[in-house]
């Protein structure tokens, strides 16, 4: 039967579209999923709007523990630094917040905004500069906190960043509303990404796997049957703990028998590896 679209002054959105196509109540989440992949097919909502009610959906399963930045991929401030060498972190990553670390608590003081040191640059300006003065209270979440009630802590206190903390109270990484709002919307993708979340490491040919970085160091372990060391939480953790830093894209490094080489990342962290075992 012939679909007539809708055009001009019948014009409606997708979404009073997509209502008349759901006819009855779907049972289950799966056959909601089932009724929006079919709605899609049928061009009543488009691809793009498909994506984000997948990923709105999604984000009530996640915690923050699944996408946040590990403590060893954060880019963070030293509460004993000068003023000079805060300017130095700030323009070599690009950021504009970021986590103030005592070393001396080995937890986080504050949150600093690098739009907050731009008075002291002004040459006409006598005000000293005191760090605790322009520190803004760190947001602080467990590591077991769903996503959408995260998103709302975000928007109800008007933050942009939250620190994650593990059942003792450590500092185990941080968390953005740009990284849960990327679960709703997606990424750009290119030929490196893998889509099923389910499958975070894929094979290859000729012995090639691309592994996500998040993928946890025990999941690796089952899969390859081997024993790497879970110093970290997460395979992009251990790479960097090893390199000493935060690794760029093309950065390879051994690690008991496996070759990995960093394939995709940005200044804030890892995100996909490709992997090689020795020979």
């Amino acid at each position: 039967m012939h679909e007539d679209h809708p055009s001009g002054s019948d014009q409606r959105s997708w979404l009073e579209r997509l209502g008349k196509s759901l006819v009855g109540e779907p049972a289950d989440r799966q056959q909601l999923l089932e009724l929006l992949h079919n709605a899609e097919r049928r061009h009543l909502i488009d691809a793009g709007a498909l994506t984000m009610i997948e990923g709105a959906l999604q984000v009530s399963d996640m915690q923050a523990r699944d996408i946040m930045i590990p403590r060893p991929q954060m880019e963070t401030i030293d509460d004993q630094s000068t003023l000079e060498e805060m300017l130095d972190v700030i323009v070599r990553s690009g950021h504009s917040r970021f986590p103030v670390m005592s070393e001396k608590k080995d937890d986080v003081v504050g949150i600093l905004l690098a739009k907050d040191l731009l008075r002291y640059l002004n040459p006409a300006s006598k005000e000293p500069f005191v760090l605790k003065d322009i520190l803004r209270d760190p947001q602080r979440v467990p590591e077991s906190i769903r996503l959408n009630a995260l998103l709302n802590d975000f928007r109800n206190n008007r933050n942009h960043m939250a620190i994650v903390f593990d059942e003792y109270g450590a500092v185990a990484g941080l968390v953005t509303i740009e990284d849960v709002l990327e679960q709703i919307v997606g990424e750009i993708d290119d030929e490196h990404d893998i889509d099923d979340l389910d499958n975070p490491i894929r094979k290859k040919e000729n012995g090639l796997y691309t592994i996500k970085a998040l993928t946890p160091i025990e999941d690796f372990n089952k899969e390859f049957h081997s024993r790497l060391a879970e110093e970290t939480d997460t395979i992009g953790g251990l790479i960097s703990k090893r390199l000493g830093r935060l690794p760029k894209p093309g950065d390879e490094i051994d690690i008991d028998g496996f070759h990995f080489t960093v394939v995709k990342a940005d200044s804030r962290r890892i995100h996909l590896l490709e992997m090689t075992r020795d020979a």
